[in-house]
């Protein structure tokens, strides 16, 4: 009788340590699932920064070719102005 009580005993003893262990266990999953999701955040972030690099240079173009274009109405303008008044001055004579 003495050897069942001390097996009831043993066992009700092992318990908590077996929910420890079962915690630890879900602790440890946690813990992986957290590291794999930082090492994916970690791989986007990079590759969302060379992306933004890549359109950062686009828009940069860009603005050069706005500017390049500008620059070349304005010219188109100014020998459009300056062709009238030559056409102005052959029709005085």
């Amino acid at each position: 009788m003495m050897k069942q009580a001390t097996a009831v005993a043993r066992t009700t003893d092992l318990e908590p340590i077996d929910r420890l262990e079962e915690k630890v266990k879900r602790l440890v999953e946690v813990i992986t699932q957290l590291r794999e999701d930082q090492a994916r955040s970690a791989d986007e972030n990079v590759r969302l920064g060379q992306e933004l690099t890549l359109l950062r240079a686009r828009l940069a173009d860009a603005e050069a070719t706005g500017s390049e274009l500008s620059a070349l109405r304005d010219e188109r303008e100014l020998i459009r102005s300056r062709v009238t008044e030559m056409l102005e001055q052959l029709e005085g004579i």
